[in-house]
């Protein structure tokens, strides 16, 4: 059966999206100092709501020493569980559900930004990047803490009226940093093998799971993200990625989300570069679970194309330029979209000085200084 955009879309868990069109999640750089959410950034999310199934939001640090960058989301203390529960309902209008994405950065932070504070990982390996810092290795007693901080992250999604939590295991952030080898260098029970390497993210699943099975909420969904390749060496491979997707497939998430610049993107690993990406993890997922497709989607050709292999597409940067994109497209006038962001559209759009650094990284041709 074809998959269009229009049709609407049932989790496992009884959740329904209205159509398969998702806000990506995006950084926003928009809280204050003290990680509270503003005004200024429920209305950025209510602006780019109402057409969309659904908005996922930017990465919500689950720990203190969590925080990637300053202005960044937090849900690790009941405090901010009032400035979340505006933020969730901005997002959800005309039927629009909220999904909050909660991480820990990981090793991809510094010390100023921790105020003082190292960053932590898997090991005690710098990342592969400019003024990268060592990180401090966890002890054991700490990863314990981390899946109840997870969890905890969980209970105050729920209690702030949130549709569901999407874990961010993608862009090397620390649940990614686990499976990695190239983070891992554990020689203990959390890395090692792959298996181990695994047991982390396993723990994280399975803990916010049960958080939710516990909780009695209804329809309250949870979905993972992850990044299929690093080009770190030694560094996750596609192989390790097939292995990491068929375990979480069997697991009782509502999806999975796939993280990519280009939606058709194709591995330069020799034994999956017949198809792309997505085409290879659609293959090992099976139906077990849905597949939200990404990666720099456009146009209606682009929509089709990523659900030729998904099940539903998150749209990041043409939201930005264009937060009426998807009525736009779904009402038959897609050649009135806007495809750039001059600098006097930023302050109506409320384009944040976080978004402007993505659509300049990103999508340089569609952003006018």
């Amino acid at each position: 059966m074809t998959k269009k955009m229009t049709d609407t879309f049932r989790f496992r868990r009884g959740l329904e999206l209205k159509n398969r069109i998702l806000m990506a999640p995006m950084t926003v750089k928009m809280s204050y100092y003290d990680e509270v959410v503003t005004h200024d950034e429920s209305d950025y999310y209510a602006l780019h709501s109402g057409e969309v199934g659904a908005v996922i939001t930017a990465a919500t640090s689950v720990q203190a020493n969590g925080k990637g960058w300053e202005g960044s989301l937090a849900i690790y203390d009941d405090k901010f569980i009032p400035g979340l529960t505006r933020l969730a309902s901005a997002i959800k209008k005309n039927g629009t559900k909220a999904i909050l994405q909660i991480f820990h950065a990981g090793r991809m932070t510094n010390s100023t930004v921790l105020r003082g504070q190292s960053p932590v990982s898997a090991s005690a390996v710098a990342a592969e990047r400019p003024d990268a810092e060592i990180p401090k290795a966890l002890s054991e007693t700490e990863i314990l803490e981390l899946i109840e901080s997870f969890k905890s992250a969980t209970k105050r999604a729920i209690k702030a009226g949130f549709d569901g939590v999407e874990l961010h295991g993608a862009n090397t952030y620390l649940l990614q940093q686990f499976f990695s080898p190239h983070s891992n260098r554990r020689d203990d029970a959390w890395g090692g093998t792959l298996e181990k390497r695994f047991k982390f993210i396993n723990d994280v699943v399975d803990g916010v799971i049960e958080s939710v099975d516990q909780s009695g909420v209804k329809d309250f969904i949870v979905g993972y993200r992850f990044s299929p390749e690093e080009y770190e060496k030694p560094g996750i491979s596609m192989e390790d990625s097939i292995i990491l997707i068929d375990k979480l497939a069997d697991k009782k998430l509502d999806y999975l989300h796939i993280s990519l610049g280009k939606y058709n993107s194709v591995s330069r690993n020799t034994n999956f570069n017949e198809k792309s990406r997505m085409a290879y993890v659609q293959e090992k997922i099976n139906g077990r679970v849905p597949l939200i497709g990404v990666g720099d989607v456009r146009t209606r050709e682009d929509v089709n194309g990523v659900l030729a292999n998904a099940d539903l597409v998150a749209v990041g940067r043409s939201l930005l330029i264009d937060p009426k994109w998807t009525s736009k497209l779904l009402n038959g006038q897609e050649e009135t979209i806007k495809r750039t962001l001059a600098k006097n559209d930023r302050e109506k759009l409320m384009v944040s000085d976080g978004a402007v650094e993505f659509l300049r990284d990103m999508m340089p041709e569609r952003l006018v200084d």
